[in-house]
């Protein structure tokens, strides 16, 4: 396993779509692991394949340090609710906006053993659901920010305590 580079914004792969995964390889395999290890070593949340250079619809999301999903060719299947509060991005260290995002989301993916699978999340979870699944659309969340994007803290220290 292998720590990867995050892409920044800027970088133009992160505006373009991510291609399906049609079977798992060593390469895919060796690909999930790293991006696993590259966001706890960024200590974040989520981390999409477009964010250490690679356009897969692969996504890992680990919101309790306990669990990480492993999402391959993720869909969102239902979502309802609204939650509006502070996110931010590996892609774009040091700074927060406020984004309204479902506050409930359903979603299908492939485990790493093409096996189809449910997820379902609240709060957190399916913020970081949506905000991860935007990333292989080639969207980034500062397109959704209401207001102004901040430094993270003074975005905290305006607004109060970070999730």
């Amino acid at each position: 396993m292998a720590i990867r580079n995050i892409r920044v914004m800027g970088d133009p792969i992160l505006s373009k779509q991510c291609k399906e995964v049609r079977e798992i390889t060593p390469r895919i395999k060796e690909l999930v692991h790293d991006m696993l290890e590259t966001m706890y070593e960024a200590n974040g949340v989520g981390l999409a394949a477009p964010q250490v250079g690679v356009l897969k619809r692969i996504v890992v999301i680990d919101t309790t340090g306990e669990d990480p999903l492993i999402l391959i060719n993720p869909r969102i299947l239902e979502s309802s609710g609204e939650q509006t509060g502070g996110e931010g991005c590996l892609s774009v260290p040091g700074k927060t906006g406020t984004v309204t995002r479902p506050n409930y989301v359903k979603a299908a993916a492939f485990d790493l053993h093409m096996r189809e699978f449910e997820v379902e999340g609240t709060e957190l979870l399916a913020r970081a659901i949506c905000h991860e699944l935007d990333h292989l659309t080639g969207k980034l969340y500062v397109e959704k920010v209401e207001g102004q994007l901040m430094d993270t803290e003074e975005y905290y220290e305006l607004y109060g305590e970070e999730e």
